[in-house]
């Protein structure tokens, strides 16, 4: 007897493969591009502004906020406003503001809070950084949203 998964198994032919990757080749590159300018400027915010240890990372924190308002505004501008090129959405959606917002950076400063004997400030900010992250993209999509209907009046 067949195994269920060895019959769902297809073999593209080797002309297919090669028409995919040119596909998705764009994709992976102005994803890659979009991300190293991203986390560019989120390492530069860190180098300016240095969280000592123990205290509150408000440079992490304010990256995060910045970054899920201004998700908030791009996704409202090219789902409501204009059709965007194809790569606009992974360059700056996912490239840009994926690699400037730094929720794994925000986990670790979480971590070494708690760790580091300072389990309030680490409870804070896993908080603050949640909860101010998740108002500033809803405040941001209904402002822009509000924006857009003025204008269209």
């Amino acid at each position: 007897m067949t195994a269920p998964e060895a019959e769902s198994i297809r073999v593209r032919p080797a002309g297919r493969r090669r028409s995919e990757w040119r596909t998705q080749a764009p994709i992976v590159m102005v994803v890659a591009l979009g991300g190293a300018l991203g986390a560019s400027a989120r390492y530069g915010l860190g180098l300016a502004w240095p969280a000592p240890a123990g205290s509150f990372p408000w440079a992490t924190f304010w990256t995060n906020v910045v970054g899920c308002a201004v998700i908030g505004v791009f996704m409202v501008l090219i789902t409501d406003v204009w059709a965007a090129h194809r790569l606009v959405r992974p360059f700056f959606g996912t490239g840009v503001l994926g690699g400037f917002t730094t929720f794994s950076t925000y986990a670790v400063d979480t971590r070494a809070l708690i760790d580091g004997g300072h389990p309030g400030t680490g409870l804070a900010y896993l908080a603050a950084t949640l909860v101010a992250a998740l108002t500033a993209v809803w405040l941001a999509s209904a402002a822009a949203r509000r924006v857009l209907i003025r204008r269209q009046r």
